[in-house]
């Protein structure tokens, strides 16, 4: 049986396999100096899962540290506005560090400690990973080096100072673009130097197997608790459920729970920056390819000779060119739907919630507003819209400010 056809007939929920792949996706490509710590991570993870202390302790540092359960909130005023489906924000951007990267960068931390790790070092573009990578190293006493592209840094200027205020080292990336892709390929070297102390937090649904499995595990808890509030709130599923997607982080946390509820649509939304044109985007099924990025089998925007293309995005954590292997795993078997929105659209959505509903969103969570505000207008007002609102705004404020030629101060 071809890859392919392994792809269309595999169960989603049970990917993914012994090799990290979800049918043709995903695997391990690194250098040869990482495969024994991938597999002792991967060991180490297995045993995690298994012991019950890890799994109480992760318990509760996501209640006490980071503030879980997040609310799922009715957005009346967002709704009244549509005129459609019945719409529920689930509020990520209410988690300490304000976004649902400190559900990964939690688990990972107390992985890295019961591993013997006392140095991390992790990769970020809008800073939210960094923000709460840092925040997690402060609260465990673990050093912290953050790789950044010196173009994020400068458009996410607040997240690099929270970063060093709590204890972090801030690496600017001047290489390429400036942005993600840079500054995960230096975080990849440092971790090759340094493997034997060095735990790397990686942010996202990306990578060398077993991180995209490991991320989206830790992240699975958006998705129970949407699940069990969706049915104290309305007594039924949801019809459609919509998050942004750049690596995939919040997106599959908030998939994963509906896989095999046909009757719940699900809608990944990705960065279509100024257009679908070539070095304008990073929608990466709007004219990606088949190839390895970064460890990792999957769609990547690269041109026809194989080179990685250039990216954009009004949003940092968006901006890179290749998307996680379950994500084109679950492309390809139709099981979840992709759309993109573009930078205008992106800055109207983030002043629309933000004037119903007293909510500022981040620019990458504006992305999947784009697309559940379109299709609210579109489904009965009988229907019911969860969108994932995976981060708060507060470190765009200023960027948007800028770009909408106002001033802050």
């Amino acid at each position: 049986m071809s890859d392919t056809s392994a792809a269309k007939t595999a169960a989603p929920t049970s990917l993914p396999d012994a090799k990290g792949r979800f049918g043709q996706f995903g695997g391990v490509y690194v250098p040869e100096t990482l495969m024994t710590a991938l597999a002792e991570l991967g060991q180490a993870y297995e045993a995690a899962q298994k012991d019950p202390t890890f799994v109480e302790e992760l318990r509760r540092e996501l209640k006490e540290f980071a503030g879980r359960p997040t609310g799922l909130y009715h957005a009346a005023r967002l709704t009244e506005h549509c005129g459609g489906a019945k719409i529920y924000l689930k509020r990520e951007d209410l988690l300490h560090t304000g976004a649902h990267k400190i559900n990964n960068a939690i688990g990972q931390a107390i992985l890295a400690r019961r591993m013997g790790k006392q140095r991390i070092i992790a990769e970020t573009g809008a800073g939210q990973h960094g923000v709460a990578t840092a925040a997690v190293c402060a609260k465990f006493g673990l050093k912290c080096v953050i790789y950044m592209g010196a173009v994020d840094m400068e458009r996410q200027a607040l997240n690099v100072f929270r970063m060093r205020l709590m204890g972090a080292e801030v690496r600017g990336v001047e290489a390429g673009q400036k942005t993600l892709k840079e500054a995960v390929n230096e975080a990849m070297r440092d971790w090759v130097t340094n493997v034997r102390d060095t735990h790397y937090i990686l942010g996202s649904a990306l990578g060398a197997h077993p991180y995209p499995m490991m991320v989206r595990d830790f992240h699975r808890v958006i998705g129970k608790e949407i699940r069990e509030q969706i049915m104290t709130a309305e007594g039924r599923l949801p019809d459609e459920i919509i998050a942004c997607v750049g690596g995939g982080s919040n997106a599959i946390g908030a998939f994963f729970e509906f896989l095999d509820e046909p009757s719940v649509r699900l809608i990944g939304v990705e960065a279509g920056g100024h257009g679908i044109k070539r070095g304008e985007h990073a929608a990466r099924f709007e004219g990606g390819k088949l190839g390895v990025l970064q460890g990792s089998k999957t769609y990547i925007l690269q041109d026809p000779d194989g080179q990685i293309e250039l990216t954009h995005s009004v949003s940092a954590g968006l901006d890179y060119a290749a998307i996680g292997p379950e994500h084109a795993y679950y492309r390809d078997i139709g099981r979840v739907g992709y759309a993109y929105a573009c930078d205008d659209e992106v800055l109207e959505a983030f002043q629309l919630l933000s004037r119903t509903e007293g909510i500022i969103p981040a620019l990458e969570s504006s992305h999947a507003l784009v697309h559940g505000i379109k299709r609210a207008k579109e489904m009965r007002k009988d229907e019911i819209l969860v969108i994932n609102l995976s981060g708060r705004g507060d470190k765009d404020v200023q960027q948007v400010a800028r770009m909408l030629g106002q001033r802050t101060s």
